[in-house]
């Protein structure tokens, strides 16, 4: 984590064979980046369902926080997103960051994938491709392919607080053709959380996350000038840093076609 550093997730994840597995995946694959200092690296959003009600999901958590920390796909630079959804919240535990939005968008992903169910862990790379969020090689490679796909050039402006959400602007270049094919949205994510879990199937851990979104709303790919976000009301008064994540989406295939993030602290 950027915070703590890549040493404590790994530590979480002493004892748990998929993170393992994935790094010695990598390892053998020479998959992380070695090139020259200053190398150029394309953005690639990675988006994991998950539930701290769902027993499967704390090892894609933590390759979450490892590919985050470590960005060991060379030519990517790695944007997650760990977005909790509702359906676990009647299975014995209420997660305090799942959001029906979040749930919404998973069951769209759903219907443009040709899914039978919506599942819970899964990654979503770039809008284009979905595979188990705890399979650490099948989720590698969807980010390196997803690095020869260009991107639009877009960034955050002028980030700053105020009052209880985060006011910004968007600077991008010339939009591919058909901007009313085209959206933006903006997502405020926590930074970090960590949860001790009472019951339900992770009864008795402490759950720790990493840029857990907390509101995402969409815009229209022309807005110009200052937008903002608000934190729900129950997140008004947190402390510490808040990622904030807009990317430019084709509406009707859900594909990434630019991110950018900037980390914003009160």
């Amino acid at each position: 984590m950027r915070h703590r550093g890549l040493a404590w997730w790994m530590g979480a994840a002493l004892g748990t064979s998929t993170v393992v597995l994935f790094a010695g995946w990598l390892a053998q694959k020479s998959v992380a980046a070695t090139g020259p200092q200053g190398e150029t690296r394309r953005p690639v959003l990675v988006e994991l369902y998950t539930s701290e009600g769902c027993s499967s999901c704390p090892p894609a958590d933590q390759l979450l926080a490892v590919l985050d920390a470590s960005q060991p796909i060379k030519g990517a630079q790695v944007i997650v997103l760990s977005e909790h959804v509702t359906y676990w919240d009647h299975q014995g535990w209420r997660d305090p960051y799942s959001l029906d939005e979040v749930t919404d968008r998973q069951k769209w992903y759903n219907d443009e994938f040709g899914l039978s169910q919506v599942y819970t862990p899964q990654a979503v790379v770039d809008g284009a491709v979905q595979v188990l969020g705890s399979d650490g090689p099948k989720l590698a490679q969807a980010v390196s392919a997803a690095t020869a796909d260009a991107k639009e050039d877009l960034a955050i402006d002028k980030a700053a607080w105020t009052g209880d959400g985060v006011s910004f602007v968007i600077r991008h270049g010339d939009l591919a053709a058909g901007k009313s094919k085209q959206a933006l949205v903006a997502v405020l994510a926590q930074d970090e959380t960590e949860t001790p879990v009472k019951s339900g199937e992770n009864a008795g851990k402490t759950l720790r996350n990493i840029a857990v979104v907390r509101t995402l709303k969409e815009f229209s790919s022309t807005t110009d000038g200052v937008l903002t976000l608000k934190l729900p009301g129950e997140d008004k008064h947190a402390t510490g840093p808040v990622r904030l994540v807009v990317f430019a989406v084709d509406k009707h295939s859900g594909r990434v076609l630019g991110v950018a993030e900037q980390t914003v602290t009160r």
